[in-house]
């Protein structure tokens, strides 16, 4: 989920603690309430700051141990002790559990994303992405916004306002589900594939269009959309057998690329004294190009000049690694 979906579930969970007749009897704890639900509901995205460090950092770490089950109690412990420090004598424990409810909430909705998060470590460090929910669900934010702006102007009474809201939320989260499901079959049954596939098929902001990844058995991938019942496939991706594909891997930034993601190409482009190798992860297509990529410019001898890794454009990417080409 985006960041700002985050930040108005966590005022819109302080709006439902109300249903908590203590949090709804007191000002001080509903205040202390709403501070932890909104940093809980932030604090498992504190891994971004990685990114100032560098790309690569970033991408092996995003989502990962900060939304993993022992960091789910970790957050709840921090931000409840700070909570203690700035309201004093505030019934902790109401506040632990609302924080505990954003954080786990957090965590949860971005396993509905196509990104997807390590939420099952220490267990196991896959990735787990659902493919039910847009990064960006427009229905989710305008539906939060809108309570929020009713419980601001105080038009309509917390409780039974947010319980209205999540009951709602909540229907909406398995109607995707079911929707997703749906999507997947008619996938199936639209294309009619004699060969033996696996489909990925991933939400767009229109609740009936789905950007639809096929991977074939010998490892390649087809891309196409369905819209409605109509599905069109506009293209084939495999990955290049070249040698800087193979040398490429040595890269800390590939390497941290192909650790995310398991959809990769590669192609490689020939440069007059060397070569440039670009691996694109093929769930992500906005505007028939591909923007989460990793790239690498290197010299005949496979030595590393230049690197990339991180959502960009085409015509960005190309500017920053014009002047290392040999």
């Amino acid at each position: 989920m985006d960041t700002s979906t985050h930040f108005v579930m966590g005022i819109g969970l302080a709006g439902l603690a109300y249903v908590d007749p203590v949090v709804a009897a007191s000002p001080m704890l509903a205040a202390a309430v709403m501070v932890g639900t909104i940093a809980g509901s932030q604090a498992p995205d504190i891994d971004t700051a990685l990114r100032l460090k560098s790309n690569s950092l970033y991408i092996r770490n995003h989502r990962g141990l900060s939304h993993s089950l022992p960091f789910l109690l970790l957050w709840v412990l921090l931000i409840t002790g700070v909570i203690a420090l700035i309201f004093p004598g505030v019934p902790i424990g109401h506040v632990a559990t609302w924080t505990a409810v954003a954080v786990g909430v957090h965590v949860f909705t971005d396993l509905f994303n196509t990104y997807g998060t390590q939420a099952a470590r220490p267990f196991t460090e896959r990735w787990i992405a659902w493919n039910i929910i847009h990064i960006f669900d427009p229905f989710l934010f305008t539906t939060h916004v809108i309570a929020i702006l009713l419980w601001a102007f105080d038009l309509i009474a917390p409780a039974p306002l947010f319980v209205t809201l999540y009951s709602l939320t909540g229907l909406y989260y398995i109607w995707r589900t079911i929707a997703r499901a749906q999507a997947v079959r008619k996938v199936r049954r639209l294309d009619n594939s004699p060969e033996q596939a696996k489909y990925i098929v991933i939400p767009t902001i229109s609740w009936n269009r789905w950007h639809v990844v096929k991977r074939v058995k010998d490892g390649s991938y087809v891309i196409g959309k369905m819209d409605g019942s109509n599905l069109v496939w506009s293209l084939h991706a495999s990955s290049s057998t070249h040698a800087a594909v193979a040398a490429s891997r040595k890269s800390p930034e590939v390497s941290a690329f192909l650790y995310f993601t398991s959809y990769a190409v590669a192609e490689v482009e020939e440069l007059p004294a060397g070569y440039k190798v670009r691996w694109a992860d093929v769930r992500y297509r906005h505007r028939k190009q591909y923007p989460f990529v990793a790239v690498i410019v290197m010299d005949r001898n496979f030595e590393t000049i230049d690197t990339y890794v991180g959502w960009l454009s085409d015509e960005k990417m190309d500017k920053k690694l014009l002047s290392a080409r040999p």
